[in-house]
């Protein structure tokens, strides 16, 4: 079957987790170029980051390709999203695997998503591992994706597009890096080199908050008190969406072990620069 025809016909659809916008940005970037190479198509847009995106499964049929994307979470998928993304309805739609990490790397968080995919009913034909600014971290992949990072989206796409106007054949399983069975998901040390947990951090609330709400609407998991935005009343993920979009900066963190880790990170990670890898 030759794809020109193929993607001429076809819907360009992105389906993506993105709390501080890095992931958005970039499987965004990645479907204008492609629907701009199939004709300017529109992009049609699937956003999964707050609950209410969570609350239906997303179906997708063979005249979708998908531009999927999610964030790495140390080292993997974020497990929060597992039983979501568990109830996809690929339907034979073709996918392209993104997923966005913090300069550090992103370990198994790939061949995972590409499994997910795959176990859903999706045909991954193309993957990306892309650098955003970390979460936790102003310095961490400052400002990325930023307009290299941009150009590297375009250019995936037009390999992208390439491959979808020759012949398909069968889609066999794309080989991307990564280990099966995962890794454990990456896991903090304390001072002393010990394991540590941060899941139970929360972030704090100063007194230079202003009641705006804003960060009330960001949540992914829906975990601040719309009446009390010093209040945490589910699961933190620690996307950092809040601290981030904070117009007064009234949201930070005090844990020790969080900011220990935090400073690690930025001292054996923030260079040298990592840049974005592709694979079809």
């Amino acid at each position: 079957m030759k794809m020109r025809s193929y993607i001429l016909n076809n819907n360009v659809k992105i389906f993506y987790f993105s709390a501080t916008g890095t992931t958005k940005k970039i499987v965004t970037g990645i479907a204008g170029g492609l629907a701009e190479s199939s004709g300017g198509k529109a992009v049609v847009n699937i956003d999964f980051t707050l609950p209410d995106g969570r609350k239906k499964p997303a179906s997708f049929t063979k005249q979708d390709i998908v531009i999927t994307g999610v964030p790495v979470y140390a080292g993997r998928v974020p497990n929060v999203l597992l039983k979501y993304l568990n109830t996809m309805e690929g339907n034979g739609a073709l996918a392209v695997a993104v997923v966005v990490y913090g300069n550090r790397h992103y370990d198994d968080a790939l061949i995972e998503w590409r499994d997910i995919l795959e176990s859903r009913g999706f045909r991954v034909i193309a993957a990306g591992a892309f650098i955003g600014e970390h979460s936790f971290s102003r310095i961490l992949g400052k400002n990325r994706p930023d307009a290299q990072d941009m150009t590297r989206a375009a250019d995936f796409a037009g390999r992208i597009h390439q491959q979808l106007t020759a012949s398909l054949k069968d889609v066999k399983s794309l080989s991307v890096p990564g280990k099966q069975p995962y890794q454990p998901y990456y896991r903090p040390k304390d001072k002393n080199g010990n394991p540590s947990s941060i899941l139970k951090v929360v972030p704090k609330t100063s007194d230079e908050c202003i009641h705006c709400g804003l960060c009330v609407s960001l949540c992914p998991m829906g975990s601040i008190d719309a009446d009390d935005e010093s209040n945490i009343t589910g699961i933190c993920i620690k996307c950092c969406a809040c601290l981030k979009n904070c117009p007064v900066e009234a949201k930070y963190f005090d844990d020790a072990n969080y900011l220990w880790h935090k400073q690690e990170l930025e001292i054996a990670f923030s260079s040298p620069r990592r840049e974005p890898e592709f694979f079809l």
